[in-house]
């Protein structure tokens, strides 16, 4: 019987380490260049180290027995990092609406954000507030045409209702129609309004653009004072047409138009000049009716201190009298 023999030494000499470590390496450069990736990775301290050893004879640092050694696959090239976007190159499109969101984003609305409607204009508006004004004076004076509440109706050729736009934010109101007034329908038109609109004019106003009322809107028998029962039925006429004109300064032309709008009594000579408030809320000037100047003209003075100060409330310059 023979005896057994030894295993053959399977221990590479270094040049043969040598060789098998540059055919891997060609092997795997191979590899990379068939993936179309472009260099090499850098080597580690660790591979370096291993290749100088090799070239001195010495095995690498734990490096396998050659019993244990076994043909090794080629590494396998793993799909490279996603690469930084150049400089300027366009942003990646966003997902269109609807689609899934990606992992760990946030979803992104699908609607855009409601456009809400343009409000319509109140019926307060600059655009509107005139012609909403005309129509509700034109109402009311149709409601004043047909008055029958108290014993001028049966005495009056027409009523007297207004004149003017009062676009200016000047009211002048009076006591009743006159003569003159009853016969045309509007009010102040005869000597006392003439002069009347030379007060206007003297202040700077157009005669159109200053509101005209009285009162009473029926002409009192004899061109007499109201009755305190016929003042009481038109008063509510007259709060309806202030509402809608919505003076900013009303001129009260008498006593008996400050006890109309106010309810103040007493002569007008104690009430002229001084300031009072109708409703709370808009300034009266109580002055001296134009009838009245005509029978004293030495107090058209008094009437133009009281003048200027409705300007100066009104925020207007005091025009130079010649």
């Amino acid at each position: 019987m023979s005896e057994p023999q030894s295993p053959p030494d399977e221990t590479l000499d270094p040049l043969s380490e040598l060789l098998e470590l540059s055919a891997a390496l060609g092997a795997h450069l191979e590899a990379v260049q068939r993936s179309g990736a472009v260099g090499l990775p850098p080597a580690s301290a660790e591979a370096w180290q291993a290749l100088e050893r090799s070239s001195r004879g010495a095995p690498p640092a734990g490096a396998p027995s050659a019993a244990s050694r076994e043909p090794q696959a080629a590494p396998r090239v793993g799909t490279r990092p996603a690469a930084a976007p150049r400089a300027g190159a366009p942003p990646a499109a966003a997902a269109p609406p609807g689609a899934p969101a990606l992992s760990g984003a946030t979803p992104r609305a699908t609607a855009p954000p409601a456009v809400a409607a343009p409000a319509p204009a109140p019926s307060g508006s600059p655009e509107q507030a005139p012609r909403a004004r005309a129509e509700g004076l034109a109402v009311l004076a149709d409601r004043v045409r047909d008055c029958q509440k108290c014993g001028l109706a049966r005495t009056r050729t027409q009523t007297v209702f207004a004149r003017g736009t009062g676009t200016s934010g000047l009211c002048f109101v009076g006591e009743g129609p006159g003569a003159d007034e009853d016969a045309q329908g509007f009010p102040f038109v005869g000597k006392a309004g003439q002069l009347l609109d030379r007060m206007i004019e003297a202040m700077g106003f157009s005669r159109d653009e200053v509101y005209v009322c009285n009162i009473v809107k029926c002409r009192p028998p004899d061109n007499r004072k109201p009755e305190p029962e016929e003042m009481s039925q038109c008063v509510p006429y007259l709060a309806e047409q202030l509402a809608l004109v919505e003076p900013q300064v009303i001129v009260a032309l008498g006593a008996t138009a400050v006890q109309g709008l106010l309810g103040a009594t007493g002569g007008i000579t104690r009430l002229r000049g001084n300031w009072r408030l109708y409703q709370g809320k808009i300034p009266v000037m109580p002055t001296f009716h134009p009838a009245y100047l005509l029978r004293t003209p030495s107090a058209k003075r008094e009437v133009w201190d009281d003048l200027q100060a409705v300007l100066r409330q009104m925020g207007r310059p005091t025009p130079t009298r010649s």
